[in-house]
Protein backbone atom coordinates (compact mmCIF):
# COMPACT_ATOMS: atom_id res chain seq x y z
CA UNK A 1 0.00 0.00 0.00
CA UNK A 2 1.22 3.59 -1.20
CA UNK A 3 0.00 5.59 1.90
CA UNK A 4 -0.56 9.37 0.61
CA UNK A 5 -0.04 12.86 2.60
CA UNK A 6 -2.64 15.23 0.74
CA UNK A 7 -1.57 18.65 1.10
CA UNK A 8 -4.00 21.46 -0.40
CA UNK A 9 -5.72 23.97 1.67
CA UNK A 10 -9.16 23.69 -0.34
CA UNK A 11 -11.21 21.29 1.73
CA UNK A 12 -12.66 20.62 -1.68
CA UNK A 13 -9.51 20.30 -3.37
CA UNK A 14 -8.52 17.79 -1.42
CA UNK A 15 -12.13 16.05 -0.85
CA UNK A 16 -12.01 15.28 -4.99
CA UNK A 17 -8.84 14.20 -5.09
CA UNK A 18 -9.38 11.59 -2.07
CA UNK A 19 -12.57 10.37 -3.42
CA UNK A 20 -10.52 9.87 -6.85
CA UNK A 21 -8.13 7.93 -5.15
CA UNK A 22 -10.33 5.89 -2.71
CA UNK A 23 -10.96 3.41 -5.66
CA UNK A 24 -7.37 2.59 -6.37
CA UNK A 25 -5.96 -0.41 -5.54
CA UNK A 26 -2.84 0.12 -3.92
CA UNK A 27 -2.81 3.67 -2.89
CA UNK A 28 -4.47 5.30 0.04
CA UNK A 29 -4.79 8.56 1.26
CA UNK A 30 -3.23 7.97 4.60
CA UNK A 31 -3.00 11.81 6.04
CA UNK A 32 -4.32 15.19 4.93
CA UNK A 33 -2.87 18.90 5.33
CA UNK A 34 -4.14 22.19 4.59
CA UNK A 35 -0.59 24.29 4.79
CA UNK A 36 2.90 23.52 4.70
CA UNK A 37 3.47 24.28 8.53
CA UNK A 38 0.40 21.35 8.31
CA UNK A 39 2.07 19.29 5.67
CA UNK A 40 5.92 19.41 7.90
CA UNK A 41 3.69 18.13 10.99
CA UNK A 42 1.33 15.29 9.60
CA UNK A 43 4.89 13.91 8.27
CA UNK A 44 6.82 13.64 11.23
CA UNK A 45 3.66 11.43 12.45
CA UNK A 46 2.47 9.70 9.69
CA UNK A 47 5.50 9.13 7.62
CA UNK A 48 4.40 9.50 4.19
CA UNK A 49 5.12 7.03 1.05
CA UNK A 50 4.52 10.08 -1.23
CA UNK A 51 3.26 13.75 -0.73
CA UNK A 52 0.66 15.33 -3.43
CA UNK A 53 1.58 19.46 -2.57
CA UNK A 54 -0.39 22.24 -3.73
CA UNK A 55 2.11 25.74 -3.99
CA UNK A 56 -0.39 28.42 -3.20
CA UNK A 57 -1.13 28.33 0.78
CA UNK A 58 -1.13 30.27 3.14
CA UNK A 59 1.76 30.43 5.55
CA UNK A 60 5.26 29.05 4.24
CA UNK A 61 3.33 27.58 1.37
CA UNK A 62 4.60 24.89 -0.99
CA UNK A 63 7.78 25.73 -2.24
CA UNK A 64 9.36 25.99 1.18
CA UNK A 65 7.37 23.19 2.72
CA UNK A 66 9.15 21.02 -0.29
CA UNK A 67 12.11 22.13 0.79
CA UNK A 68 11.56 21.85 4.60
CA UNK A 69 10.34 18.14 4.04
CA UNK A 70 13.72 17.09 1.50
CA UNK A 71 16.14 18.48 4.29
CA UNK A 72 14.07 15.94 7.09
CA UNK A 73 13.55 13.37 4.41
CA UNK A 74 16.04 13.26 1.51
CA UNK A 75 14.11 10.71 0.44
CA UNK A 76 10.16 11.48 0.57
CA UNK A 77 8.73 11.70 -3.19
CA UNK A 78 6.71 14.76 -3.03
CA UNK A 79 4.53 15.72 -6.02
CA UNK A 80 3.39 19.06 -6.72
CA UNK A 81 0.20 19.08 -7.79
CA UNK A 82 -0.63 22.73 -9.11
CA UNK A 83 -2.34 25.16 -11.63
CA UNK A 84 1.39 26.55 -11.92
CA UNK A 85 2.63 25.19 -15.44
CA UNK A 86 5.24 28.21 -16.40
CA UNK A 87 8.07 29.53 -15.14
CA UNK A 88 9.50 29.90 -12.81
CA UNK A 89 7.58 27.24 -10.85
CA UNK A 90 8.49 24.24 -11.98
CA UNK A 91 12.07 24.74 -12.06
CA UNK A 92 12.14 26.34 -8.49
CA UNK A 93 10.14 23.60 -7.01
CA UNK A 94 11.89 20.82 -8.52
CA UNK A 95 15.29 22.84 -7.48
CA UNK A 96 13.45 22.44 -4.21
CA UNK A 97 13.40 18.73 -4.55
CA UNK A 98 10.18 18.07 -6.02
CA UNK A 99 10.25 14.43 -7.65
CA UNK A 100 7.16 14.67 -9.80
CA UNK A 101 5.32 17.73 -11.15
CA UNK A 102 1.40 17.38 -12.55
CA UNK A 103 -1.42 20.46 -13.40
CA UNK A 104 -4.76 19.87 -11.10
CA UNK A 105 -6.11 19.71 -14.91
CA UNK A 106 -4.62 16.34 -15.42
CA UNK A 107 -6.48 12.75 -15.70
CA UNK A 108 -6.86 10.44 -12.21
CA UNK A 109 -4.81 7.91 -14.40
CA UNK A 110 -2.05 10.16 -14.40
CA UNK A 111 -1.93 11.12 -10.89
CA UNK A 112 -1.85 7.26 -10.24
CA UNK A 113 0.71 6.91 -12.65
CA UNK A 114 2.98 9.56 -11.07
CA UNK A 115 2.38 8.14 -7.85
CA UNK A 116 3.45 5.20 -8.90
CA UNK A 117 6.30 6.46 -10.39
CA UNK A 118 8.08 8.37 -7.61
CA UNK A 119 7.27 5.72 -5.43
CA UNK A 120 9.47 3.56 -7.52
CA UNK A 121 12.43 6.15 -7.50
CA UNK A 122 11.39 7.76 -10.76
CA UNK A 123 10.75 11.08 -11.65
CA UNK A 124 7.09 12.13 -13.07
CA UNK A 125 6.75 15.07 -14.97
CA UNK A 126 3.11 16.33 -16.67
CA UNK A 127 3.92 16.52 -20.90
CA UNK A 128 3.21 20.02 -21.11
CA UNK A 129 5.04 21.03 -18.16
CA UNK A 130 7.97 19.75 -19.64
CA UNK A 131 7.61 21.01 -22.94
CA UNK A 132 7.29 24.93 -21.12
CA UNK A 133 10.67 23.50 -19.21
CA UNK A 134 12.64 22.19 -22.03
CA UNK A 135 11.31 25.30 -24.52
CA UNK A 136 12.41 27.56 -22.05
CA UNK A 137 15.95 26.51 -22.20
CA UNK A 138 16.35 26.91 -26.34
CA UNK A 139 18.62 29.70 -27.22
CA UNK A 140 16.80 32.98 -27.38
CA UNK A 141 14.37 32.29 -25.26
CA UNK A 142 14.75 34.59 -22.28
CA UNK A 143 12.01 33.15 -19.99
CA UNK A 144 11.00 34.36 -17.24
CA UNK A 145 13.33 36.70 -15.12
CA UNK A 146 12.02 34.92 -11.60
CA UNK A 147 13.94 32.04 -12.79
CA UNK A 148 17.18 34.32 -11.89
CA UNK A 149 16.01 33.80 -7.99
CA UNK A 150 17.25 31.48 -6.01
CA UNK A 151 14.51 29.06 -3.63
CA UNK A 152 14.72 31.79 -1.03
CA UNK A 153 14.45 35.11 -2.87
CA UNK A 154 11.58 32.74 -4.86
CA UNK A 155 9.98 32.14 -1.06
CA UNK A 156 10.13 35.49 -0.09
CA UNK A 157 8.96 37.07 -3.41
CA UNK A 158 5.61 34.77 -3.57
CA UNK A 159 4.82 36.08 0.06
CA UNK A 160 5.59 40.07 -0.66
CA UNK A 161 3.33 39.50 -3.41
CA UNK A 162 0.56 37.83 -1.57
CA UNK A 163 0.65 41.26 0.17
CA UNK A 164 2.66 39.95 3.58
CA UNK A 165 4.70 42.19 5.16
CA UNK A 166 8.71 41.85 6.30
CA UNK A 167 8.03 41.13 10.25
CA UNK A 168 5.39 38.44 8.87
CA UNK A 169 7.55 36.66 6.44
CA UNK A 170 10.20 36.80 9.00
CA UNK A 171 7.75 35.18 11.65
CA UNK A 172 6.58 32.23 9.22
CA UNK A 173 10.42 31.78 7.63
CA UNK A 174 12.13 31.33 11.29
CA UNK A 175 14.68 34.00 9.98
CA UNK A 176 15.40 37.91 11.45
CA UNK A 177 13.59 40.79 9.69
CA UNK A 178 16.79 42.13 9.05
CA UNK A 179 18.02 38.87 6.63
CA UNK A 180 14.07 39.11 5.16
CA UNK A 181 14.95 42.93 3.93
CA UNK A 182 18.07 41.83 2.55
CA UNK A 183 15.70 38.96 0.65
CA UNK A 184 14.03 42.05 -0.34
CA UNK A 185 16.51 44.12 -1.45
CA UNK A 186 18.10 41.71 -3.61
CA UNK A 187 15.54 40.08 -5.22
CA UNK A 188 14.51 43.94 -5.98
CA UNK A 189 17.72 44.41 -7.89
CA UNK A 190 18.15 41.14 -9.73
CA UNK A 191 13.92 42.00 -11.43
CA UNK A 192 14.74 45.60 -11.34
CA UNK A 193 12.18 46.96 -9.62
CA UNK A 194 12.03 49.84 -6.45
CA UNK A 195 9.00 49.05 -4.66
CA UNK A 196 6.06 46.07 -3.50
CA UNK A 197 3.74 47.58 -5.90
CA UNK A 198 6.11 47.13 -8.98
CA UNK A 199 7.24 44.00 -7.88
CA UNK A 200 3.66 43.00 -7.60
CA UNK A 201 3.00 44.18 -11.31
CA UNK A 202 5.49 42.33 -12.51
CA UNK A 203 4.66 39.56 -11.02
CA UNK A 204 0.94 39.75 -12.49
CA UNK A 205 2.70 40.16 -16.36
CA UNK A 206 4.19 36.74 -15.81
CA UNK A 207 1.30 35.15 -14.26
CA UNK A 208 2.88 34.19 -10.43
CA UNK A 209 -0.32 35.80 -9.13
CA UNK A 210 -2.31 33.04 -10.92
CA UNK A 211 -3.74 31.05 -8.35
CA UNK A 212 -2.11 32.77 -5.51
Amino acid sequence: MINVLLVDDHDLVRTGIRRLLDDVSGIKVYAEAGSGEDAISSARKTRPDVVLMDVSMPGIGGLEATRKLKQIYPDLPIIIVTVHTDAPFPSSLLKAGATGYLHKGVSVDEIISAIKAVHNGQRYISADIAQNLALSLLPGNEGSPFETLSQREMQVMIMLVQGNKVQHISDKLCLSPKTISTYRTRLFDKLNVGNDAELTRLAMHHGILDGL
